[in-house]
This record gives C-alpha cells, sequence and structure tokens, in this order.
C-alpha cells in the first residue's frame, strides 16, 4: 500500500496587475522547537517561513510493504503519516541551510524522498535509487518498530529515526571521501537538537572523536556551543565544497585539529560543565 503526499497547489491567473515586490525576507533562525510532529501534528512556529510554504519540498511517499505485520499497525496507530516525513525534511533543512525548503541553492538537488516500511534485519538505511541518486528511498524496519518498548516510545522512536534519515537524503559528504564517523554524527545532531534522541544516549568521552552517531553528535554539540550557531552548518558547507582531509579541514574551520578539540571537550565533559 502506497500513500503519496501531494504537494502540488494550482497558481491562479492574475487578474490585475501584480503589487510591488516585498522586501527581501531576512533567513529563518534556526528551528527552537522540540519536533514530534507524530504526537502532536505540530511543526515550525506560527508564521515562520516553513509554514508559509514558499517553495516545494522533495516529493515525498510512503510504502509499506506488509500491511498484515504488527510493525504496520503499531506505525500507522503512533505516526501520522502526512506529516512526520515532511517535518523531518524541513528541520533538517532549518538546520543545516537555514532554510526550510530545498529550494536553498547550496543544498542537494533531492527530487523526492519515498519511506520504505518492510520485514528486514537492523533499523534503517538510505539510499539513492540506482537510476537517479536524486531520488532517496529511506527504508525503516517493521521489526524493529514491532520491538519498540514501552510503546508509549514508539512516536518519539520512529520520528528521530526518521528525522536522522532524513539528513543523509539532504547532507553533504566531502564528495564521497568523509569519515562514516562524521556523516552519522551529523544525523545524530539533528536528531538531538530536535529533541528526539532515545533515553540511552549519554555523553560518553571513550574512544575518539569520530565513533560516530550520538558519541560524535555530543561533541558537535560542544563545537556548536563554543563557536557559536551554525558551527555544524558550516561543517556541512565546508563538506559541499571539497573532499575531507582531516589534517587541514578542522584548523581551517575551527583554527585547531579535530584531536585538539576532542581534548577539550573530554576535558570540560570531565569536568560536569
Amino acid at each position: 500500500m502506497t500513500f503519496r503526499d501531494a504537494q502540488d497547489q494550482a497558481v491562479a491567473k492574475p487578474t490585475s496587475p501584480a503589487p510591488p515586490a516585498p522586501p527581501t525576507a531576512t533567513p529563518t533562525p534556526l528551528p527552537n522547537w522540540p519536533v514530534d510532529a507524530a504526537d502532536s501534528g505540530s511543526g515550525p512556529a506560527p508564521g515562520s517561513t516553513a509554514e508559509k510554504g514558499t517553495s516545494p519540498l522533495p516529493k515525498l511517499r510512503l510504502e509499506i510493504h506488509n500491511l498484515d505485520h504488527p510493525g504496520a499497525a503499531k506505525f500507522l496507530s503512533a505516526i501520522n503519516p502526512t506529516t512526520v516525513l515532511s517535518t523531518a525534511i524541513k528541520n533538517v533543512l532549518c538546520l543545516l541551510y537555514q532554510s526550510p525548503t530545498n529550494q536553498h541553492p547550496d543544498a542537494p538537488p533531492t527530487r523526492s524522498v519515498t519511506l520504505i516500511l518492510r520485514d528486514m534485519a537492523g533499523v534503517a538505511h538510505t539510499r539513492g535509487i540506482p537510476l537517479d541518486d536524486d531520488h532517496k528511498e529511506i527504508h525503516l524496519s517493521l521489526n524493529y518498530i514491532n520491538s519498540i518498548h514501552p510503546p508509549s516510545r514508539l512516536a518519539h522512536e520512529i520520528t528521530g529515526v526518521i528525522t536522522h534519515e532524513a539528513v543523509h537524503c539532504l547532507q553533504w559528504d566531502g564528495l564521497k571521501t568523509c569519515p562514516g564517523g562524521l556523516v552519522e554524527g551529523v544525523a545524530d545532531w539533528v536528531r538531538l537538537r530536535c529533541d528526539l534522541g532515545p533515553p540511552h544516549w549519554r555523553r560518553e568521552t571513550d574512544g575518539g572523536w569520530d565513533r560516530g552517531y550520538q558519541h560524535t553528535a555530543y561533541f558537535l554539540q560542544y563545537l556548536e556551543a563554543r563557536f557559536g550557531e551554525g558551527t555544524v552548518r558550516r561543517v556541512n558547507e565546508k563538506l559541499r565544497v571539497r573532499e575531507y582531509k582531516g589534517e587541514s579541514f578542522w584548523p581551517e574551520l575551527l583554527g585547531q585539529s579535530a584531536e585538539q578539540l576532542y581534548g577539550d571537550y573530554v576535558e570540560k565533559s570531565k569536568g560536569g560543565e
């Protein structure tokens, strides 16, 4: 069964001369709302550019391969399928591009995102379709959805996983040279910023900065606090324009090596600050 998120809008022809163009809008600020579209159906604050929908999002689709699977019933009981993916995409665009639409000139040219729920191992993964990488597929495990406990966590956890995977549809990767730990860390940083982390996440400093996932996400959160809002956006932008070379990437961006920055992060974390 397939749900399609129709986003085409009819445009009426003007019957009178167009009014003067409005002043240029100022950039949309980073979102400061915890988003859980599945629970409340809420999105960006009223009056925001995201709410006005000034430009279309990628075409969004949902496919459920097995409606008889108990995970499908749990998904549909906990999630609003018409809003969860669009809200995740808007949040990614706001956090990584300061824009709630994919019309930002520096965002990848992603044309569609299809959320596919199917019986598979693992939790989720994202890929481009073989014929055109601008069309993305997020594969989410029905088995994993069925395993989420207690049921009260269903909406929060599913929305968090979808938000993480939505980042992979719209982030840059240093022309495919970026370490996997940083790619996954940026995805979990967005999830963290949207207040969608699971209860077992903890700030841990064992291992290197590039362990990935929430471990790197907390390090990126530290960098964002230390160097100012938009730091992770700058990381993503640098990964758009050139290959990743660790010896120069971080010093050029933040003045120190990743190892030095991570050492500072470890010391600060030990101090309980």
